[in-house]
């Protein structure tokens, strides 16, 4: 038996996010259908981040156990010849059979935050980003954004529905950058609450409006309540951009 693991890319925008559920498809349903229909077995995989519909990857991670015979590194070409246009495997590669995507000694996480910020919206760019259509003020995010850096209690950006009862995680680096209309909030940490980058997205955006002051955004943290963050920002503006291991068998293998 050995252990795959699958570097995916895809475009979320007709999933229903990433885990198998009742009332649509998901990426997760569809991985397990093609890789089981290659190797003849039943599969199950692994994902490492279980992103919400209508959200995109270019570097999500999931690993499955198989007995079958294709080289590891030739995986990822031979499931690209069964997957939908939408969903790709970057890279696949043989790991460890304890490795878990989920639990490994240090991970991070990267994610961004896109936003088309011009007086009309582009419709190539509806499916990829949220559009705005009032003037931000980027020097304004960029100072609130800087009460994020570091580790904090996050609850105050956190859906009220997580089941997680430590909502400490560390932010390591958040940029907010500009190029032309489209203006990118790009955040790296060790772990995110569910719907926490998207409410960091949507404080910012308040505080780029004029609506909230940067040092709001310190207010936010220290109030450790839901109602006190902005909205939930759109879920086609996030893509996870990657996931990266301290674990010495992958560090190399990583995008």
């Amino acid at each position: 038996m050995r252990r795959i693991k699958l570097t995916v890319a895809y475009d979320g925008t007709n999933y229903c996010g990433w885990q198998v559920q009742p009332n649509g498809i998901t990426i997760e349903e569809v991985l397990n259908r093609e890789i089981s229909g290659l190797t003849g077995e039943e599969i199950h995989v692994i994902g490492a981040s279980r992103t919400d519909s209508g959200v995109h990857a270019l570097g999500n991670v999931a690993v499955f156990d198989t007995e079958g015979r294709i080289p590891p590194e030739r995986i990822s070409y031979a499931l690209n010849q069964r997957m939908p246009e939408d969903i790709v495997i970057v890279k696949s590669e043989e790991v460890p059979a304890e490795w878990h995507p989920r639990y490994q000694d240090t991970i991070t996480k990267t994610y961004e935050y896109h936003i088309y910020n011009a007086a009309v919206p582009n419709p190539l760019k509806r499916r990829t980003s949220a559009y705005i259509s009032f003037p931000l003020d980027i020097e304004r995010m960029r100072e609130g954004a800087a009460y994020l850096a570091g580790e904090h209690d996050f609850v105050s950006f956190c859906n009220v529905r997580t089941s997680t009862a430590d909502t400490i995680r560390t932010v390591h680096e958040i940029q907010i950058i500009r190029r032309e209309e489209e203006i990118i909030i790009r955040i790296t940490g060790n772990g995110f609450l569910y719907n926490m980058v998207r409410i960091i997205a949507g404080t910012l955006i308040r505080v780029g409006r004029g609506f909230y002051e940067p040092g709001k955004v310190k207010e936010i943290l220290e109030a450790r309540r839901r109602t006190e963050a902005g909205v939930t920002a759109p879920p086609q503006g996030l893509v996870l951009v990657e996931i990266k291991y301290a674990d010495r068998h992958l560090k190399a293998g990583m995008v």
